[in-house]
């Protein structure tokens, strides 16, 4: 039975006209779901009884449950279990512009980046958009607060998931819905071509951020078997496209590993391809797990690094760290739970 959090406005609105209700029956929906936060049918006191009868028919509520949280003091790590029993999570991190969520798109991943928890328990299925739509929901239940800001970073790659990943975009936008503006909507990939290009037509104006971590094939192979099929000169050929007709700005998120790619020749390197691009690079200190072998970087090649970058006049951050007392890494809740 599909999940009602699958459902996009319109789709509510087809539903009740095609079984004989009015349309305005998808606004009353929308507000027990979105604004009232109900979590049964019986709830909607508003909605007549066959129609609360035919609902509970077609669709269910809670698809997710919450099996662990991990609290520190900026940040929450959530596992949920799903209704086949598989295990996914999600990360809640508080800023002084708002909080932002973090969530998953997929059970496992098949990208196989070499350094990643995530793709070291291979993709299982696809979430749906209710299930992604779900952990929103149930971590604002948690906090009691509303989150301002989305990323589709978690486990899994999004645009390997793009048709669900753009019902849910549409879902949260919706100002019944959660209300999230396209803008405070961020989607990762690790460089799906293709996608990319369809992305480029995306009629909302959610943020792209490409997992990058190398500044050539040679070291990009070797971390993400996705750089085989899709080599760095095309990835950038079409990353100049999307600027050029979105005029939005890219976010290259590079993870710094000991000895890998954290030399100064790689930050020169780095400032060369991204050269003339609309983007910003984000540089991440590497979250250690004990299942992989990579090591972060030392803060004073850190520091070395993202100097190079800034003398270059690109815009250049480090991310700031969060979860040091808890499952940090990428899959890493999740990792424990299956390797149980």
């Amino acid at each position: 039975m599909k999940s009602i959090y699958d459902k996009t406005f319109d789709e509510m609105v087809s539903y009740f006209e095609e079984n004989g209700e009015k349309r305005f029956k998808a606004s009353q929906v929308f507000d027990w779901l979105y604004s009232k936060r109900v979590t049964s049918f019986d709830l909607m006191s508003n909605i007549k009884k066959e129609v609360i009868e035919l609902l509970k028919k077609d669709y269910i509520i809670t698809s997710l449950r919450l099996d662990k949280v991990e609290r520190d003091v900026e940040v929450n790590k959530y596992l949920f279990t799903l209704s086949d029993g598989n295990h996914i999570e999600s990360v809640l991190m508080r800023h002084d512009y708002g909080t932002s969520i973090c969530i998953s798109s997929q059970v496992g991943c098949n990208m196989g980046c070499r350094f990643c928890e995530s793709g070291r328990l291979k993709k299982v299925r696809n979430l749906t958009a209710g299930e992604m739509v779900e952990q929103i929901l149930m971590v604002e239940e948690d906090i009691k607060m509303r989150i301002t800001h989305v990323v589709i970073m978690g486990i899994g790659e999004p645009f390997d998931n793009f048709d669900n990943f753009k019902r849910f975009v549409q879902i949260i936008n919706y100002q019944k819905g959660i209300n999230i503006g396209s803008r405070h909507i961020t989607v990762s990939t690790c460089g799906l071509i293709p996608k990319i290009e369809e992305f480029t037509n995306f009629p909302y104006q959610v943020n792209l951020a490409i997992s990058l971590h190398a500044p050539n094939d040679k070291i990009r192979n070797e971390l993400m078997p996705i750089s085989k099929v899709y080599p760095l000169k095309d990835l950038m050929k079409t990353l100049k496209k999307y600027n050029e007709k979105t005029n939005r700005r890219i976010t290259f998120e590079y993870i710094l590993l000991d000895g890998i790619n954290d030399s100064e020749e790689c930050a020169n390197e780095l400032c060369a391809l991204v050269s003339g691009l609309n983007c910003y690079i984000n540089l991440i200190p590497y979250n250690e797990t004990d299942n992989l072998g990579y090591k972060r970087s030392k803060k004073e090649t850190i520091s070395k690094f993202y100097d190079i970058i800034k003398k270059r006049k690109i815009n250049v951050t480090i991310r700031r760290e969060f979860g040091s007392n808890i499952s940090a890494a990428c899959g890493q809740l999740r990792s424990k739970k299956e390797d149980l």
